[in-house]
Parts: structure tokens; sequence; C-alpha cells
């Protein structure tokens, strides 16, 4: 599977640490020159440096997918710079924890507004100037097994990832006679800058032993489905909304 990528230029969001900044990596590995996009400037610099440096091609453009007007001129520049765009993985999100009682309605709007709209209008800029080019594109929406299961004290979160599950089908369906695939994928837990904290305590290690597997995943694990979805792998699946999780969302418990 090395090289599938070869000659594909990716616009990766959310590309400043945990899973955007490992499918950066894969990405890259694999042959696809990328653009990072993410609010910490310094972080997907130093990246971008990295990828540079190991004989990739790697642009880092500062971004707030919050800020919907401004996605549209990012992505012109990243195609002005690498010379095409191939690929999106709209994978910018934030957590919006809180009991519903609790969140304010501006954590409950800041939730929606860079997993829901930011993820919508990032994709419908994309798809504008993929349909332009006339390429084969891949849209690559990150979702969360939230979109499908109740994760205690998150329903804002909740909530917004099954809003990218649905936009994902209904983007499909839109742009399926346009030459672009357009895909969601379902994480588990897996261990990141955001939740590294939590799962040393008694609570997460609580919540580790109610997984069937009584373990987190590893970011690794989503290599195989993430290069099928955003590859040649992907001619005939649009629509899916896939889930990698050990099984972390069955019923029953540890």
């Amino acid at each position: 599977m090395a090289g599938i990528l070869t000659g594909k230029t990716a616009f990766i969001t959310g590309a400043s640490g945990g899973l955007g900044e490992h499918f950066a990596r894969l990405l890259s590995r694999h042959g696809a020159a990328v653009a990072l996009t993410a609010r910490r400037e310094e972080r997907i610099r130093a990246l971008a440096d990295e990828l540079n440096a190991g004989g990739g091609r790697a642009v880092a453009l500062p971004l707030d997918v919050a800020d919907a007007a401004s996605i549209g001129p990012s992505l012109d520049r990243a195609i002005a710079e690498l010379g095409g765009l191939d690929i999106l993985v709209n994978n910018a999100g934030v957590g919006g924890e809180g009991l519903a009682l609790d969140l304010s309605i501006e954590e409950f709007d800041r939730t929606f507004d860079v997993n829901v709209r930011g993820t919508y209008f990032a994709a419908r800029e994309a798809a504008r100037r993929m349909i332009a080019s006339g390429v084969e594109g891949r849209i690559l929406n990150i979702a969360s097994i939230a979109s499908h299961t109740v994760l205690p004290g998150l329903s804002a979160y909740c909530g917004s990832k099954a809003a990218v599950a649905m936009l994902t089908r209904s983007l499909a369906r839109e742009w399926a006679r346009r030459g672009i695939a357009v895909n969601a994928l379902c994480p588990g837990y897996i261990e990141t800058d955001i939740n590294a904290s939590w799962w040393p305590t008694e609570g997460g290690q609580k919540q580790l032993k109610g997984f069937p597997r009584r373990r987190l995943m590893d970011a690794s694990e989503l290599d195989e489905a993430v290069l099928m979805l955003v590859g040649p792998g992907a001619s005939a699946i649009t629509g899916s909304v896939i889930t990698v999780d050990d099984g972390q969302s069955l019923p029953g418990g540890g």
C-alpha cells in the first residue's frame, strides 16, 4: 500500500495534534502532499518542517474552521502552494464537555461551530474546488462513536457528531455524480492531549474496565480505514459511516 497517494494533495484540518497530526504523517508517508491547518500555528509549522525534512511536501496554514469565511481562502492558498486538491480530512473538533443543565450557551455554540459548521463548510468549499478541477475527490469527515452511542456528560458533543454522520450521507448523495466520495470515520477512544489526564483517574480507570477489551485504541489502528477512504479503495464507497472502535460501543460493558 506504500505510495498509494503519490501525486495527491490533502488538506487536513485540526492538524496541530492528536489524530490530525497522526493523519498528516500517515498521508505524507504514503506519498501525499499535505496542507496542515489548525489554530496553533507553531505546532503545524514544526510538523511541516519535520515532514519536509523527511522528504515529504507540506505547508502550514493557520485556520480556525469556526470562521467559515476563512476556509475558502485557506484552500486556495493550499492549492496555489501544493498544486491541487484531491483529499480533505475534516478532523478539527472540540469536546463540548458538560452536563446539559450546566453547559453554557457559548460552549454549546462553540461545539457546533467547530464540529458541524466547520465540517460542513470545509466540505462544501473543498467540493467546489474539486468539481471545478475535475478530480476524483475524497472527503473524509472524522466523526466519533458519539455519533451513535450515548457518552454521558457529552450531549452537545454527541449531537454534533451525529450531525456530522448525517451530513456525510447527505453530501455523498448530493455529489455522487460529481466524482467525489464523502465518507465518515467513527473512532473509539484514543489517548490524545485532550483526554490524557482523564484515564489515570478513578473515573477513567472505571471507564476503561467497561470496554470489552479493557484498553484504549492506538491511533495507528485507524490507518487502514483512513487510507482506504482517502485513496483509490474508495472508488465505490461513498456515504458510508464506518466505526473503528475496538468494540467500545458494543452494549453490555466489560
